[in-house]
């Protein structure tokens, strides 16, 4: 092989490379902000009565995020998705910009919309180039590290933004987001010209269609955290995601070019991924919300102590990707991510039972069993959607796939809020509360006040108990869409 032979089967590896950088910046950010928000209201001076509309800041990017990556994907199936990728990229940098500009709290959270439309198509779009460019024996591997890489980005956020505010206004965890994408610009700019546009035509109001379902069922969804009370949003924004999704998919029957090809969902495997990846959504948010949330109630730890028990179930999440990528090129789809979901569910039967005085290192390993049994399931879920997709429908169906996970998200949510303000009201009512006794000593009150106090974490522990039996059940649940994935990879397909 010559010189210039070897240059050319370097450079998919090369572009790879490049495009994995992007979709680490961008992954980065999608939970930065979460350190970042104390600072930024602060400085652009929100009043402490207005300080629950900061959600707004993490939403709008969920809304960007998930509503746009479905025809985003499209787009790049169509165009080219080297071209898509720059194109994202540029339209990252520039919401970047908007961000660390902003002096008020609409403009930081529309700039973070734009940042999520941009970054959000990242992930898709590079799978898709792995998947376009590498052979067959390849993808797993690389297509997993790809996914470990979006995984890890998200896990590092609040630590990558922390460490700014050591030393820097929160600015600049935004600014710094425009040398460093410019230089992946730079260097993936070459890689378009040899991206040539398909004969795929794009359905762009099936698009707009489909992401105001998602985006409504969110805002839905999301009730009085992000809306005015008592004036019927809720239900009028549910109410509009389902006719949405039904004008969406009557679209999808009578077009000739549709954004999503009913026959997609009547592929097995490409269905079947999408089962599982709702299902797996679903349970992993119920654990993200619940462990620091039960570590910093009933357990009475530090909200920081909530943050690091999280971080040892979600730092297994990109190992067990890869991990997940390799047993596939040797077993399938099925074995991996069967092996995923039972340790994911024996992860939450073990912190089902936790004591409140959980510790080391019990705590640790359970936390990344847990994890360890997401991060198997991704990787070849993935694989199933692309390789079970039709020519030049690969972003698309990784989109779609990575859609229903933040479904499942925001449904699971929505069912935690209804179901566990009521629950945990059932459990403390069962405790009496103490009422002093004529007669009786101080010392005698306040040992009653004390077992009040145990008895009522005890209730409180029994409502976690029960969130995390829940995805434990979810995780069973998934089980059967699982396995209909079948066993052999099917690494012929486009």
């Amino acid at each position: 092989m010559n010189r210039q032979s070897d240059r050319m089967a370097l450079r998919p590896g090369l572009v790879l490379v490049l495009a994995c950088a992007g979709v680490f910046l961008a992954a980065l950010d999608q939970t930065v902000v979460v350190t970042a928000l104390p600072d930024i209201f602060l400085d652009i001076e929100v009043p402490v009565t207005d300080l629950d509309q900061g959600s707004w800041i993490i939403t709008g990017y969920l809304l960007g995020y998930t509503g746009a990556m479905p025809l985003m994907g499209r787009i790049s199936d169509a165009y080219g998705h080297s071209r898509i990728y720059i194109a994202s990229m540029l339209l990252f940098v520039l919401g970047s910009a908007l961000v660390a500009s902003g002096d008020s709290l609409g403009w930081i959270v529309g700039a973070r919309v734009v940042q999520a439309i941009g970054g959000g198509a990242l992930v898709p779009v590079t799978i898709a180039m792995a998947h376009e460019s590498l052979a067959p024996s390849r993808r797993a591997i690389i297509i997993g590290v790809v996914v470990a890489i979006a995984e890890a980005g998200a896990v590092l956020g609040p630590l990558y933004g922390g460490l700014f505010l050591e030393f820097l206004d929160w600015r600049w965890i935004f600014w710094v987001n425009l040398p460093v994408g410019a230089m992946i610009l730079l260097a993936m700019l070459p890689t378009a010209r040899g991206d040539r546009r398909r004969e795929v035509t794009v359905d762009y109001a099936g698009g707009l269609l489909l992401g105001g379902s998602v985006v409504t069922l969110a805002l839905g969804i999301s009730g009085d955290v992000v809306l005015p009370s008592g004036a019927g949003w809720q239900a009028g924004l549910l109410v509009a995601a389902v006719g949405l999704l039904l004008l969406f998919l009557r679209r999808q029957a009578h077009t000739d070019h549709p954004l999503l090809p009913l026959g997609m969902l009547r592929n097995v495997r490409l269905a079947s991924a999408n089962g599982v990846n709702l299902l797996v959504g679903g349970g992993l948010i119920l654990v993200l919300v619940n462990i620091p949330l039960m570590t910093d109630t009933v357990m009475g730890e530090q909200p920081l102590e909530g943050g690091l028990r999280l971080l040892r179930l979600t730092v297994m999440i990109p190992i067990g990707a890869v991990i997940g990528g390799l047993l596939y090129q040797r077993s399938g789809y099925r074995l991996p991510v069967f092996i995923g979901l039972a340790l994911a569910a024996l992860g939450f039967g073990l912190l089902s039972r936790w004591p409140i005085d959980v510790g080391d290192p019990r705590l640790t390993l359970e936390l990344m069993v847990g994890g360890l049994g997401f991060g198997l399931v991704v990787t070849p879920i993935t694989l199933a959607a692309l390789n079970n997709a039709a020519e030049f429908q690969q972003a698309t169906a990784t989109a779609l796939v990575t859609v229903m996970r933040m479904v499942g998200m925001i449904v699971a949510l929505s069912a935690l809020s209804s179901w566990g303000q009521s629950r945990f009201e059932t459990l403390a009512g069962q405790v009496a509360t103490p009422l002093r006794i004529v007669g009786e000593s101080d010392a005698v009150f306040q040992e009653r006040l004390l077992e009040f106090e145990a008895q009522l974490a005890n209730a409180g522990l029994t409502f976690f108990h029960e969130v995390f039996l829940s995805a434990l059940i979810i995780c069973l649940v998934a089980l059967i869409p699982a396995y209909f994935l079948g066993r052999k990879p099917n690494v012929g397909a486009a």
